[in-house]
């Protein structure tokens, strides 16, 4: 039975890590816990799972949460505590599962325990990819993705040898306004934005994937976990979101992962690697579905896309600024404080305003990402 760390268990990718647990529950054991702020659902899950630790998000939350337990639960809060979930030395798996920069610290430490890392959490590599990659070849630690696109690029390349690799197809649905103009954009709203027409994902990721965000660091994220250049990684537009990613040969072939948009499927190979374990979930019918789609990105359409490609390309502290300018400005939207189309604006000003540091420290990449986001709210007067 394998122990499992969770960080950000009250989130999206968090609860169906859950689901998963208790489809198998003589398989995995949850081990160790954070959360936010949403300690109703936090409590359920205590009750239910008897974690060994947990961690909360505020010292308020904390001190409730202590009374209401009993003993043999140990309580914390604050990066500590998170950090103190990655490294439980009882939990062999951590599930990197929380939401921004904050994530990048626990992975430090948890691959400095020798935990295996199921990473969820894009920022982690998107800011310090050069960092974590390292280290985990230096502990042989393995780096496992949980992102359907690269859990599907992951899966394709089994058995394969990384050097007859071609290019790496990302494909994306396209998100909420895949079919608005930009000038249709203009009047969209907060909750127009969180309709996505495929998956069930938290706020901040659903309007990444409406601007095209989402995408972007996620080839940023492929770059580091493949080793494969900027130029050999395509995008691909892909409405039904039943191909996950393909893996393209230097022989032509071209092998890809199919199935039906469920990010239960991605988790569960992620614990569960290098076994598979059978799922209760919709199967994919290709026959039901009848055709599927692709076009090219339009790199002015979307041009967080475009942000992403180039930050990358250029590397250092550049991927640093596109994505803490990204997390301030989406924040922004969802508080109804800009409009949408202002998001690209504030990530496009916070680059070319920066210029990049090479091989940084991760001292320098956390200054980075602090300075950005204090000059983002103080220029904007958020």
């Amino acid at each position: 039975m394998k122990g499992i760390s969770l960080l950000g268990a009250t989130g999206s990718i968090g609860k169906q890590t859950l689901d998963i647990l208790r489809i198998h529950p003589k398989k995995f054991k949850l081990i160790a816990i954070s959360v936010g702020k949403n300690i109703e659902l936090a409590r359920k899950i205590i009750a239910q799972f008897q974690p060994k630790l947990v961690s909360v998000q505020e010292k308020q939350d904390y001190e409730i949460l202590l009374k209401e337990f009993p003993s043999s639960i140990k309580f914390t809060y604050g990066l500590e505590g998170i950090i103190e979930v990655a490294t439980h030395p009882q939990a062999e798996v951590l599930v990197n599962a929380i939401l921004g920069s904050v994530g990048l610290l626990p992975t430090l430490q948890a691959i400095d325990a020798g935990k295996t890392i199921a990473l969820a959490n894009k920022e982690t590599l998107v800011t310090a990819g050069h960092l974590v990659m390292e280290k985990a070849k230096s502990k042989n630690v393995p780096i496992l993705p949980v992102d359907s696109e690269h859990s599907a690029i992951f899966q394709s390349l089994n058995g394969e040898n990384p050097k007859n690799i071609e290019r790496l197809i990302i494909t994306a649905s396209g998100g909420s306004f895949r079919d608005k103009t930009r000038d249709q954009l203009e009047s969209v709203t907060v909750q127009d934005a969180l309709n996505h027409p495929n998956w069930s994902m938290g706020a901040k990721i659903t309007i990444d994937s409406a601007t095209m965000m989402n995408k972007g660091l996620e080839v940023i994220e492929a770059h580091w976990l493949f080793n494969i250049p900027y130029e050999k990684i395509d995008v691909v537009l892909h409405r039904e979101s039943t191909i996950h990613s393909l893996v393209e040969f230097h022989d032509s072939s071209i092998i890809a992962q199919l199935g039906t948009p469920d990010m239960r499927l991605p988790i569960q190979y992620a614990l569960s690697y290098p076994e598979r374990l059978p799922l209760p979930a919709e199967r994919l019918n290709l026959a039901k579905i009848g055709s599927l789609h692709f076009q090219e990105m339009d790199m002015d359409r979307f041009r967080c896309l475009r942000f992403a490609y180039e930050a990358g390309k250029i590397g250092g502290t550049m991927p640093v600024v596109l994505n803490a300018a990204n997390e301030v400005a989406v924040a922004a939207f969802l508080a109804g404080k800009i409009p949408f189309l202002a998001i690209e604006d504030w990530i496009e000003q916070a680059l070319e305003n920066h210029s990049s540091i090479e091989n940084p420290s991760l001292e320098t990449i956390l200054a980075v990402d602090m300075e950005t986001r204090t000059i983002a709210q103080q220029f904007h007067k958020l």
